[in-house]
């Protein structure tokens, strides 16, 4: 039996004991991260809400198994929110389409979600009416049956069978009653039902995942009460698709106990959170690097090449990354290098090493000295730094992959590797 075909099926039920630890978690890193965000300025913080947005919008449609092109991505989210972008890709219009919805979700959480609202975002999905070469009902409720399966063609397993599609237009119009509504639980909970209850009524023939995810982020959006949203799920479900389809189809077969989803929608959150307070840290580490060198006067090339770092490029500063990103000689490569190196902006990991590598200094100060009890430890299949900031803070710093196997091989100063990712402390 299907969850659907239960009387009062919408009648969830959880148990708040178990999710206590969780929630107060996810509340934490969010109370974390609009602190953060407090030392942003409004360009700095269009420029985040900008990347997580082009996150959302790709991993989003990649779940889907549709794969974009992320500069046409960013060059169309850039442009709607009129913020530069170094790398203008002109964008298809298919991409125009998905990020004029997901924006419009955005800046308009606080109003009443439609029918007419949300068919017409189905629709900006399927511009020519086609999904996965096949023609498909587009701006409307489906009036086919739905089955969710998987498996090659004659060797089919089906997962889940939506209901009837006589009964979508009722389902759809209790759910958008309940969604435009006002209930007294946490807003976490509450997306996490909305992101339930739309799929498994799945009143679309194609895109109801996109959509689920859409209208779960508006609702965590009027909690917040703010039109910058700079966290998504959807990154996080595409690192983990296998784990969200398996808990859905068993929550669908379920009675109406949804606190292990419950349970499992919050821990991606939680990590959706740590993501997003990476990007926060990079906009607050590249700003402060910047306004120390407002007056030093760098070549374009130079410029190019040490905001792609700056922005997270997973590769060493050495002279040959530098000559293949920037397109240069070697020697030219070298040249902009020992140029950086006598202005103070980059130094050597290790003075005299045969290959060299070298490290941005975002403060001339080694911030080493603030910090108390370091190690670096791998959670979940990432690396962070966990250390003791001013006898006091505990921190917490997702680190690239890179740097800690650098770190570890002895090749990577501690006090480099604190200046890239805890710089931002010394805002404060």
């Amino acid at each position: 039996m299907y969850i659907h075909e239960r009387k009062n099926w919408t009648s969830f039920r959880w148990d708040a004991s178990r999710l206590t630890a969780i929630l107060e978690e996810v509340n934490r890193k969010q109370g974390l991260l609009y602190g953060r965000l407090a030392a942003l300025g409004f360009d700095c913080k269009l420029k985040a809400m900008a990347e997580n947005l082009a996150s959302d919008v790709v991993h989003s449609s990649e779940i889907e198994g549709i794969r974009l092109n992320v500069d046409e991505v960013r060059s169309s989210i850039a442009r709607r929110l009129r913020i530069e972008n170094v790398r203008q890709t002109a964008p298809s219009h298919y991409i125009d389409s998905v990020v004029a919805v997901m924006l419009d979700a955005v800046n308009n959480y606080d109003q009443i979600l439609a029918k007419e609202k949300i068919c017409a975002w189905q629709a900006a999905f399927f511009p020519t009416g086609f999904s996965e070469g096949s023609e498909i009902e587009i701006g409307r409720y489906r009036t086919h049956e739905e089955h969710i399966v998987s498996g090659v063609l004659g060797k089919e397993k089906i997962h889940y069978i939506a209901p009837s599609p006589h009964l979508v237009e009722k389902e759809m119009a209790r759910f958008l009653d309940w969604f435009n509504g006002q209930e007294d639980i946490n807003s976490v909970i509450r997306s996490a039902i909305a992101h339930f209850w739309f799929v498994s009524i799945h009143p679309f023939e194609d895109g109801n995942g996109r959509l689920a995810r859409i209208i779960s982020d508006m609702l965590l959006a009027r909690a917040d009460k703010s039109e910058f949203r700079f966290y998504n799920i959807s990154s996080q479900i595409n690192r983990d698709k296998k784990h969200y389809y398996d808990i859905l189809e068993k929550s669908q077969h379920g009675d109406g106990d949804i606190t292990e989803w419950i349970s499992w929608y919050a821990r991606t959150l939680s990590s959706a959170l740590d993501e997003a307070g990476n990007i926060v840290r990079t906009i607050l580490n590249k700003s402060f690097f910047w306004q120390k060198l407002s007056s030093v006067p760098l070549s374009q090339r130079q410029t190019n090449i040490l905001n792609l770092f700056l922005d997270g490029y997973e590769a060493k500063i050495t002279s040959k990354t530098w000559a293949t990103l920037a397109k240069c000689s070697k020697d030219t490569a070298i040249r902009d290098i020992q140029d950086l190196v006598i202005k103070g902006i980059l130094r050597e990991d290790i003075p005299g090493a045969k290959r060299p590598s070298y490290s941005i200094i975002y403060n001339p100060e080694d911030i080493s000295k603030y910090f108390s009890e370091i190690s670096i430890v791998e959670e979940n299949g990432y690396h962070y730094i966990k250390a003791t900031y001013k006898k006091k803070l505990k921190i917490s710093e997702r680190i690239l992959q890179l740097d800690a196997e650098r770190f570890g091989r002895g090749n990577l100063p501690l006090e480099n590797l604190l200046a890239k990712y805890c710089t931002y402390l010394r805002l404060d």
